[in-house]
């Protein structure tokens, strides 16, 4: 729709996704929501298109731009979204679970990435907010992420770094690094109290209101928010 902004959402069929697209829907964005599987149960609006593919393979990131531009006519922000997390001892990690981080986590920005910020360069603005993991610089006793955490630590690097390569274009990067979300990949449980003892689990919709804010703050780039119930505040 003319005058509207527009957002490429990946991983959107649920948990985060799910919430990010009716999030941004709320705040009157046209959404692009891009998952491995579409749900159907999203949302229906006329300033909703659902892209189906693998975030891992170029083509589904072509499909999410190609869309956004012919639809709505341009791209104002990407949330890449889309990631897993596997909790497993250092040794037992696997080179299949490598690849599987590494397709996922890390090609499925970077084809996103370098996809949406060919098309704000023709526009010199835009913003692109990717969700890592607070677990990537806040560990937690316990929780044996590390190897997942080469991908998301990752990331909050390139954002860095990215802030800067293209601070001259117009075009903002950040990150929303959440601690224990309340989504079906950490459901309620017993361990609740040991992993984030100071504060409950974060809600889906306290990471939507960062990443929002984030894609409307139009002076912050190069920011990890730490969405995690203090963590740095605790000693163990």
């Amino acid at each position: 729709m003319p005058g509207k902004k527009t957002v490429i959402v990946t991983g959107a069929s649920g948990g985060i996704g799910g919430g990010l697209v009716d999030g941004f829907l709320a705040q009157a964005y046209n959404v692009i929501a891009a998952s491995h599987r579409v749900n159907r149960k999203l949302t229906t609006s006329d300033n909703l298109v659902l892209i189906e593919g693998d975030i891992g393979k170029q083509q589904t990131a072509n499909q999410a731009v190609e869309a956004a531009i012919n639809t709505f006519g341009a791209i104002d922000v990407l949330v890449n979204n889309a990631g897993i997390f596997l909790n497993k001892p250092f040794l037992d990690f696997t080179i299949e679970d490598f690849d599987a981080l590494v397709s996922t986590n890390l090609l499925g920005f970077l084809y996103m990435t370098q996809r949406t910020v060919k098309e704000m360069l023709k526009q010199k603005s835009g913003c692109v907010v990717t969700i890592t993991a607070a677990l990537a610089d806040r560990p937690i006793a316990g929780t044996n992420g590390s190897v997942s955490m080469i991908t998301k630590g990752g990331l909050n690097s390139a954002t860095q770094n990215l802030a800067t390569e293209f601070a001259k274009d117009g075009i903002r990067f950040n990150a929303v690094a959440p601690g224990v979300v309340n989504t079906p990949m950490h459901p309620d449980g017993p361990n609740e109290s040991t992993l984030q003892p100071t504060m409950k689990k974060a809600t889906v919709k306290d990471i939507v209101d960062a990443v929002v804010y984030l894609a409307q703050a139009g002076h912050v780039s190069g920011e990890i928010l730490h969405v995690d119930g203090a963590a740095p505040a605790r000693r163990w």
